[in-house]
């Protein structure tokens, strides 16, 4: 597998930003005291600590395939005792079957080569009365005004280096036809959106994503595999800031979604 956005500052921001009120809302009413919940593909542990700060006294165990991500999130959560972070691998999750209530993943899938297996090994570690919930934005559904057509090569070229890299930026719509390959017994598909149209919103949001187009992994990959020039890179990241300026300026990022019982 490859992290397409990989691990700079601007991927981590927003990263940071998540919770679950704003990006695990869809499955929030099964992070009940006591439970036992797996974070699939943590990051900085944000999403994981709110998990567990719900759960408590029950356990949260973040897993991510970055050791220096999950050393972050350790330090982050300090002073977080019912939360626990280790590197691992969604292929060959390290915990014997039926372990946890909640099994969830949040924007992973679409970085996988396989995430059908990917389900089908949350679904071993999912206790019988459990749910398996997962959360992947569709980039080909992303919208925004005013019209600005380097941001339409930007996606275009998003698009192109996710595939290459072997996964599938517009996993939300694929959501359900992989959890029924997955062999889930129910599932229960929905779709959520973040919008960002404040001054502050914008600001925030166009900063990221211009600062990822010139210095994160996908400017690397995007000069070393020759998908664009430095200049052109440049030219993407000052169109993200021509947006974020615009007093109407709008972004919609629609998320595909699932919960699946075993």
């Amino acid at each position: 597998m490859t992290y397409t956005h990989g691990h700079h500052e601007s991927v981590l921001r927003s990263h940071r930003w998540r919770t679950v009120e704003n990006s695990a809302a869809y499955v929030a009413l099964r992070f009940v005291r006591g439970a036992r919940v797996l974070d699939v593909g943590c990051g900085p542990g944000t999403i994981t600590v709110d998990i567990a700060n719900r759960v408590a006294p029950g356990r949260v165990v973040g897993i991510d395939a970055s050791a220096d991500v999950v050393d972050q999130a350790r330090r982050d959560a300090s002073g977080v005792d019912n939360a626990e972070f280790s590197t691992g691998d969604v292929y060959a999750l390290d915990f014997p079957d039926s372990s946890f209530d909640v099994v969830h993943a949040h924007q992973v899938l679409q970085h996988l080569p396989d995430p059908v297996g990917a389900l089908r090994e949350m679904r071993r570690v999912c206790r019988p009365d459990g749910v398996v919930a997962a959360r992947d934005s569709d980039y080909a559904a992303f919208t925004w005004y005013p019209e600005e057509p380097t941001l339409d090569a930007w996606l275009a070229l998003y698009r192109n280096i996710a595939r290459t890299n072997g996964g599938e930026p517009d996993a939300g719509r694929f959501l359900l036809a992989w959890a029924h390959a997955g062999g889930f017994s129910e599932v229960a598909p929905t779709a959520s959106a973040w919008c960002f149209a404040t001054p502050d919103d914008r600001a925030w949001w166009g900063d990221l994503w211009a600062d990822r187009m010139t210095t994160s992994a996908i400017a690397e990959q995007a000069e070393r595999d020759n998908f664009a020039t430095r200049a052109e890179l440049e030219e993407l990241a000052a169109a993200w800031r021509r947006w974020a300026a615009h007093p109407d300026g709008w972004f919609a990022v629609l998320h595909g979604e699932i919960v699946c019982r075993p």
